[in-house]
């Protein structure tokens, strides 16, 4: 799949595109009635997320927003919203779990088994965090959301990947829950989460990067 490629037929179906484009809904999105809504700061994702799910455009607007860990310290980025307006936001609720105008979600992924690295690389870049910690000489890799569930789904998700990726506890935050990766297994999560995402384009170049350049850093 690349930008080009243009919107899979079922949206709902098991595919890679499907399963990146679901996580990254589910970590910072939301489906309401008559309408799906997913947000990036990275303009080139927000391009192929729009090609995924046939939306005409992204729109972008610079908006202050709060730090994952701590909502008392802002930052000043750009956003980039997809819209995909029509009836697919009941069918996805209905089919994958997926919280609806304001009703708590169930996240029932098993239709995207199959992709789970495509699901996890969405989540991840919709909610995760990731940063190189100098005094540990360390990648840090962590998951923050205002609900709990989702991170529990996430952990699931981890338990059954093909890396070794244990992970702490939830712990709560000024802006909801989170958790972290062991940070002896970020390096090894990191690798495999992109593996094979070139060829794909399903990935956020800014969020790839970053990881990568953090994972060079401890080797």
């Amino acid at each position: 799949m690349s930008v080009e490629t243009g919107a899979p037929r079922d949206m709902l179906a098991a595919h890679p595109e499907t399963a990146y484009f679901w996580g990254r809904v589910a970590a910072d999105g939301e489906c309401e009635d008559g309408c799906v809504t997913v947000r990036t700061n990275d303009e080139t994702a927000a391009r192929r997320l729009a090609s995924i799910a046939g939306a005409e455009r992204a729109d972008r607007r610079i908006v202050e927003r709060a730090y994952a860990h701590d909502t008392s310290i802002t930052r000043t980025e750009e956003e980039f919203t997809v819209q995909v307006v029509g009836g697919l936001a009941d069918r996805a609720s209905a089919a994958l779990g997926l919280p609806f105008d304001g009703d708590s979600g169930g996240y029932r992924f098993d239709a995207l088994a199959d992709y789970d690295r495509q699901l996890l690389r969405g989540l991840l870049e919709g909610c995760g965090t990731v940063c190189f910690k100098s005094d540990d000489n360390a990648v840090g890799i962590s998951f923050v959301h205002e609900d709990e569930r989702l991170l529990r789904t996430i952990q699931t998700l981890l338990d059954r990947c093909p890396v070794d990726a244990p992970y702490d506890d939830l712990s709560e935050t000024s802006s909801g829950y989170w958790f972290g990766v062991d940070d002896d297994a970020a390096p090894a999560l990191g690798d495999w989460l992109y593996e094979g995402s070139e060829e794909t384009g399903l990935f956020a170049p800014s969020r790839r990067r970053k990881l990568r350049k953090s994972i060079e850093r401890v080797r």
